[in-house]
């Protein structure tokens, strides 16, 4: 591996992090909001589904690879040992309902680590399991909680209503987009409300755009295409007119015939000043402190998604960033309110699909196939 530029993070420190005024009050009111998408979309489809990155576009069986010789730095928790661990992972698009690929929002990333030994969270303790749950953009959209929820209230508001006007939409601010883009800008509010370029989600980077724990230190997490059938697919157009699923036959199509690898980076925190903990709409400067490849994963030609794979991963599994070593804890009051909002979602589901969602031990039976 290439050594990586020498940097100094900063150790962590529980002052680092300020609970948001009324915080408690927030994350109920969170949790009552996503309850709220997923009661309507639950009364509209008899589907019990996430409230948000509530469609799915792949489900994968592969593995992740932690590189030898890291540095002391990057060499923390699941990462302080090279290893070999079994993975799941799940590809999604944000809303809480299901709509047609052609509404076309940012696109989620979520990496289940199997078989993870060490102490962990609490709520977590009994489980083996290291969860990344990751979007194909580098900063939330919002920077505080209480921002999160004002959001979250915006998209309860108009879930499950007027999905053709929504494709109109969609549209008109994917040309927008295209516009800035060419100007060499871009608006992560225009993404988040249809405005996404429709390209290939197989060649987009997902960043946990939240910071957690590493270890000593403090980093965001990022994963993105290494392979040659990965990276000709970034910024790749897919053709999502009349296919309303078009961007799962994408990711089907292409396990269908190749695999693929990602690299998964960290980028340490090295100043708080410019790196904030508790402001999540903050892109950290690479300047300061660069991504460094830590683990690799890799995942074979495979069949993509299916009855199985949809009973065993989709309806059986939840991916929660609380499922996790104590080295890798949440942080930010984001991520603090949304740890009840993932209690609720998990509890709704499982009431209503009388389908038992557990923490895997191992993925005996899930071998990929073509």
């Amino acid at each position: 591996m290439n050594e990586p530029t020498p940097i100094h993070p900063v150790p962590y420190a529980p002052g680092f992090e300020t609970p948001e005024d009324d915080e408690a009050q927030t994350a109920f009111d969170l949790q009552t909001t996503m309850r709220s998408i997923s009661t309507k979309t639950y009364e509209d489809s008899g589907r019990a589904l996430r409230s948000v990155h509530a469609k799915t576009h792949g489900l994968l069986v592969g593995e992740l690879v932690v590189e030898a010789g890291l540095p002391e730095a990057y060499a923390q928790g699941l990462f302080a040992q090279p290893g070999t661990y079994p993975v799941v992972m799940r590809l999604s698009t944000t809303p809480g309902d299901v709509l047609p690929d052609d509404v076309s929002t940012p696109r989620g990333m979520a990496i289940k680590v199997v078989g993870v030994a060490g102490p962990r969270v609490e709520g977590s303790e009994n489980d083996v399991t290291q969860d990344f749950v990751l979007v194909n953009g580098p900063v939330f959209a919002s920077s505080t909680a209480k921002q999160f929820l004002g959001g979250a209230k915006l998209l309860a508001a108009t879930t499950d209503k007027a999905p053709n006007l929504k494709r109109l939409f969609s549209a008109a601010a994917r040309g927008v987009e295209r516009a800035l883009e060419a100007a060499g800008g871009e608006s992560g509010t225009l993404k988040a409300l249809g405005g996404h370029p429709e390209t290939h989600p197989l060649g987009d980077t997902y960043y946990s755009q939240v910071p957690i724990l590493y270890g000593s230190y403090m980093a965001k997490v990022q994963v993105a295409p290494a392979s040659k059938a990965l990276t000709a697919l970034t910024d790749s157009p897919v053709d999502l007119k009349d296919r309303p699923d078009g961007l799962r036959d994408a990711v089907v199509g292409h396990f269908a015939r190749a695999g693929g690898t990602w690299e998964l980076r960290v980028q340490l925190c090295t100043d708080v000043a410019t790196m904030p903990i508790d402001d999540a709409a903050v892109e950290w400067p690479e300047a300061r402190s660069p991504w460094v490849t830590v683990a690799r994963v890799h995942a074979g030609p495979q069949a993509a998604y299916g009855g199985e794979l949809v009973r065993r991963i989709d309806e059986g599994m939840q991916f929660n960033p609380w499922h996790a070593l104590a080295a890798h804890r949440p942080l930010g009051s984001i991520m603090r309110v949304r740890k009840a909002v993932y209690a609720m979602s998990k509890r709704f589901r499982a009431e209503r699909t009388g389908i038992e969602i557990a923490e895997p031990r191992d993925l005996d039976g899930l071998t990929p196939l073509v």
